[in-house]
């Protein structure tokens, strides 16, 4: 198969020509560098879609509505895509013919249980938080409410559940464990929210509550393409140092974005009392505005004069900077993991959506 590739920068070529080929080579607002592996990607996301709303028509008309009614408000499939750009560098370097086809139905059934593990998770931390919006929609505990939410996110985990069967023992074995990771993560958020708790518990909870689903992505790529086991561990350890980078850049935009970049409330973990890794950086200045912000943040945040001024103290902080070099520290992570797979167009759009994952931090 013949690679198409964006001209080099110093070369004379036509503009629209540059412009064309960056457009096939964009999935999901990526530019993953290849035409031919951002097609091959494009229909496996569209084969998951199909693959996702398909699967959550087993039961009543209610169940399936509120539980499709997130994945119809749109994202980025992340996690698929992971999954995808996973498996592609697997082939490349195992099975390269097979680049040329499809991918294998398994590979899809995987992004789909990631998907639907991931979906599940938002409808149930909405009801935690109390959250109104999700990715700029109203939410779903919001237009129904509590119970119907939480019983939304138990149906699609019932539903990723019959997909992980049919990948065999060993897939429930992973995802069941991620399960456990995610909510130990999401539990110990819960027991420290209000407390100022420390770098190493909140490295400790979105290890839990991120990165182990985009960390079990990877290996589920990885998995379903046929890597041996070695490989495996070298694509889970890249994913999940993807899942730190994008969780700590995650909060980094509820400081610093607005309801319309986010499609969340700006301040949401401040008035949860959830200290966030810019926040307990901050918190730490021994200036004025380290001052003020430890005379601020004691616990939740309910007054609304008080949130934005914190917002305000936090987006010019220490602690955005030294959070952002955090993040970098796992993008080296990331690409030292995936330098044990040979260097080929899939594995260079895997570094893409590692450096997109940092990007997105300014």
């Amino acid at each position: 198969m013949k690679y198409q590739r964006i001209p080099a920068v110093g070369k004379e070529v036509d503009e629209k020509e540059v412009q064309r080929m960056a457009d096939e080579t964009q999935v999901a607002g990526i530019n993953i560098g290849d035409a031919a592996i951002a097609a091959r990607t494009e229909e496996s996301l569209q084969r998951t879609e199909d693959m996702l709303y398909e699967g959550l028509k087993r039961g009543h008309d209610l169940p399936t509505v509120t539980a499709s009614y997130l994945a119809q408000a749109g994202g980025k499939r992340f996690r698929p895509l992971t999954v995808f750009l996973a498996a592609q560098v697997v082939l490349a370097q195992n099975n390269p013919e097979l680049l040329a086809e499809p991918l294998h139905e398994n590979v899809i059934k995987a992004a789909t249980v990631v998907e639907m593990v991931h979906l599940a998770s938002l409808y149930h931390d909405d009801v935690m938080d109390e959250a109104e919006q999700r990715r700029g929609a109203e939410s779903a505990n919001s237009r129904w409410d509590n119970s119907v939410a939480i019983l939304a996110g138990d149906y699609l985990f019932a539903c990723a559940s019959m997909f992980m069967a049919d990948l065999g023992a060993e897939a429930v074995r992973i995802t069941s464990q991620t399960f456990l990771e995610l909510v130990n993560g999401q539990m110990e958020e819960t027991i420290h929210a209000g407390d100022r708790g420390s770098v190493e518990t909140y490295l400790s909870v979105i290890d839990g509550k991120t990165a182990s689903l985009i960390a079990t992505a990877g290996l589920f790529g990885a998995r379903e393409a046929g890597a041996d086991q070695t490989q495996q561990d070298a694509m889970h350890d890249a994913a999940r140092a993807i899942g730190m980078a994008f969780q700590i850049v995650d909060d980094m935009i509820d400081i610093a974005s607005d309801s319309d970049q986010s499609g969340k409330t700006p301040g949401t973990d401040l008035r949860e009392g959830v200290f966030t890794l810019p926040v307990l950086y901050a918190l730490e200045q021994e200036d004025e505005v380290g001052e003020r912000l430890r005379e601020i943040l004691t616990g939740p945040v309910e007054d609304e004069a008080l949130v934005e001024e914190a917002l305000a103290l936090l987006r010019n902080s220490e602690g955005m900077r030294r959070a952002r070099e955090v993040v970098h520290n796992y993008r080296g992570m990331a690409l030292e993991a995936i330098s044990v797979f040979v260097e080929s167009p899939a594995r260079a759009a895997f570094e893409s959506l590692i450096e997109f994952t940092v990007a997105r931090a300014g």
